[in-house]
C-alpha cells in the first residue's frame, strides 16, 4: 500500500501566506518561505501553493516565491494560480516547482491539461478543482478563486481531467473551507467511484480524527489542509503518529 499524504497549503496574495473562511475573510499569516521551511522540517510530505488572486487579476505567477521555495526545502511542492499555458508549467517547474496545479484555465482550455501532460508527464499535472454543492444536490465547478461558478458537475470535471492526461485531482470543498468540520466525504466517496487517480482531499480539516476519515472513509490518497497547520492547532509529526495508530500507512 502506497503511504498516504498529509500536505500543508499555502494560499499566498501577493507574496503572503494568507487564509480565510469559505474562500472569504482573508487574514495575513507569515512568509511563504519560513513557513515552508517549518513545514518541512516538521515532517510533511508535500507542500501546495496556490496564488489565490492571480487568475482573477489576470497576472502571471510569483515566480520568485517558487525560486526561494525550491532553494530553501528538500521535499515536492505544488504550485498553482494564473497558469494559462505550456509555457507557464515550463517556467514554473524550471524555477524549482515539482508539479503544477491548474483550475481555472483548464475548464476554459481543457486540452491545456493534455498539451502539458505530453511536453512534462502526468507526474507533473494536478487538476485542481473547487466545488460547492449546488441546488441539485450535486457538487458545481467553482473558478477564478472561487468566484464564479461554471455549472459544471465537479465530479463529472474530475472524471474528464483524468481521461485528459491529469496525474491526480484536488479537490476543495467550498462547503467546508475553513470551517473545520471535517472533509467531505461524500464528495470524496463519488470521485473514488470513478477516479483511478490519486485523489487529494482538501477543505474542512480540524481534528486528526478528520484526516483519518478522509484516508479511510473518503479513500483518498492525500489530505491537505491550512490553517489547523498555520496555528499549531494540529502538529504535523503527532497527526502522523495518530494516523499510524489508526493503521493508516504513513512516513514518519
Amino acid at each position: 500500500m502506497l503511504a498516504k499524504r498529509i500536505i500543508p497549503c499555502l494560499d499566498v496574495d501577493h507574496g503572503r501566506v494568507v487564509k480565510g473562511k469559505n474562500f472569504k475573510n482573508i487574514k495575513d499569516v507569515a512568509d511563504p518561505v519560513e513557513l515552508a521551511k517549518r513545514y518541512s522540517l516538521e515532517g510533511a510530505d508535500e507542500l501546495v501553493f496556490y496564488d489565490i488572486t492571480a487568475s482573477y487579476e489576470e497576472r502571471d505567477i510569483f515566480l520568485n516565491v517558487v525560486e526561494n521555495v525550491a532553494k530553501a526545502i528538500d521535499i515536492p511542492f505544488t504550485i498553482g494560480g494564473g497558469v494559462k499555458s505550456v509555457d507557464d508549467f515550463r517556467k514554473i517547474l524550471l524555477a524549482g516547482a515539482d508539479k503544477v496545479s491548474v483550475n481555472s484555465s483548464a475548464v476554459i482550455n481543457p486540452q491545456l491539461i493534455t498539451d502539458a501532460t505530453r511536453k512534462f508527464g502526468s507526474q507533473c499535472v494536478v487538476l485542481s478543482i473547487d466545488a460547492m454543492i449546488g441546488d441539485n444536490g450535486s457538487w458545481d465547478v467553482y473558478v477564478k478563486g472561487g468566484r464564479e461558478n461554471t455549472h459544471i458537475d465537479a465530479v463529472e470535471w474530475a472524471k474528464q481531467g483524468q481521461k485528459l492526461g491529469a496525474g491526480e485531482i484536488c479537490m476543495n470543498s467550498m462547503n467546508t473551507d475553513g470551517v473545520k468540520d471535517g472533509f467531505d466525504i461524500e464528495l470524496l466517496k463519488a470521485l473514488n467511484s470513478v477516479l483511478t487517480i490519486p485523489v487529494i482531499a482538501s477543505g474542512g480539516a480540524g481534528t486528526m480524527q478528520h484526516f483519518a476519515d478522509a484516508l479511510i472513509e473518503g479513500c483518498a490518497d492525500a489530505a491537505l489542509a491550512a490553517s489547523v497547520f498555520h496555528y499549531n492547532e494540529i502538529d504535523i509529526r503527532q497527526l502522523k503518529e495518530y494516523l499510524k495508530s489508526r493503521n493508516i500507512s504513513v512516513r514518519l
